[in-house]
């Protein structure tokens, strides 16, 4: 019984693991794309390795020599992740050292070829949401592309006063900085544009199948609204006890999470029986366990 329950762990370990490998594929792929396709044919810095990896290039270039940008996220990262295996343990970036393999790679592997829009506008919004995606998707397997978000995870042991995300932006903000002089205000502007464009993807895809709704109904027919939605809804609702301090009176108020979609349907059980009643909706980042999904794998 034992073995066999081991057995059956190891079995969903190494699904999780699979599953984790194809997401890190795709994500690193898509990364590799967004920079080999789109930044570094228009010279966009969207900060990161791979933004300074595009600087160097570029610099190299009109001194007569240039440096791949593989080779520039080979050398760059290399450091970075020593000194994190130091502090936090291999264990801790294994999964960031698989994608950066891959990354790195592909940046190898794939052929030089430009066929983007001269629109720059276009190309901003294309990079960001192939950068964007590729995150979305390194990031729901535990893993990064490497570079800042290694480097920021690294510093935050040190600058605890300092939000992880504050320092991953300060450090994204330099590389920018440096490549005003290089590629000029313009395309940094663009660049900016990229970023808030990335960030926007990213968030989207780790919050993909898990953001929801919250309603939070106070009315004197709480007993039929809440046989509506748990008959024709099928969604579960947890009842609570309040007082009114204008009125001193107890009512009960019903809390439900629900789907994006079903909030409609709840909005109208509520006005059939009491029109009058208080109702709150609000957004929910995040929602986990029966009804909603936890992982796309």
């Amino acid at each position: 019984m034992v073995n066999r329950i081991k057995s059956t762990i190891e079995t969903a370990r190494q699904r999780n693991w699979f599953a984790d490998f194809v997401l890190i594929f795709i994500g690193s792929t898509l990364t590799a794309f967004a920079t080999q396709y789109i930044f570094d044919p228009t010279g966009l810095d969207t900060g990161g390795v791979s933004g300074l990896s595009i600087i160097v290039k570029d610099l190299s270039g009109r001194l007569g020599f240039s440096i791949p940008l593989w080779v520039s996220t080979l050398v760059l990262n290399i450091p970075i992740f020593l000194l994190s295996i130091r502090i936090d343990g291999f264990r801790q970036i294994l999964r960031t050292i698989i994608s950066w393999i891959i990354l790195t790679i592909e940046l190898a592997i794939f052929p030089q070829v430009n066929f983007m829009p001269d629109n720059l506008l276009l190309v901003s919004l294309y990079g960001g949401i192939c950068f964007g995606a590729g995150c979305g998707l390194l990031l729901q397997a535990r893993a990064t592309s490497g570079g800042t978000d290694t480097l920021g995870t690294v510093m935050h042991h040190f600058f605890r006063h300092y939000s992880m995300g504050r320092i991953i932006q300060i450090l994204d903000g330099i590389i920018v900085v440096i490549g005003i002089p290089v590629f000029g205000i313009e395309r940094t502007l663009y660049a900016v544009i990229s970023v808030f464009v990335m960030g926007y993807v990213t968030d989207y895809i780790l919050g993909q199948g898990k953001s929801a709704k919250m309603a939070l109904i106070i009315s004197k027919a709480s007993d039929d609204i809440a046989r509506d939605i748990l008959t024709d809804l099928d969604r579960g609702l947890t009842g609570l006890t309040g007082t009114g301090m204008y009125t001193g009176k107890n009512r009960n108020i019903l809390v439900c999470i629900c789907s994006n979609k079903d909030i409609v349907a709840i909005k109208d059980i509520v006005r059939k029986y009491d029109p009058a009643a208080f109702f709150i909706i609000t957004s929910v980042n995040e929602a986990m366990g029966e009804g909603f999904v936890e992982r796309w794998f």
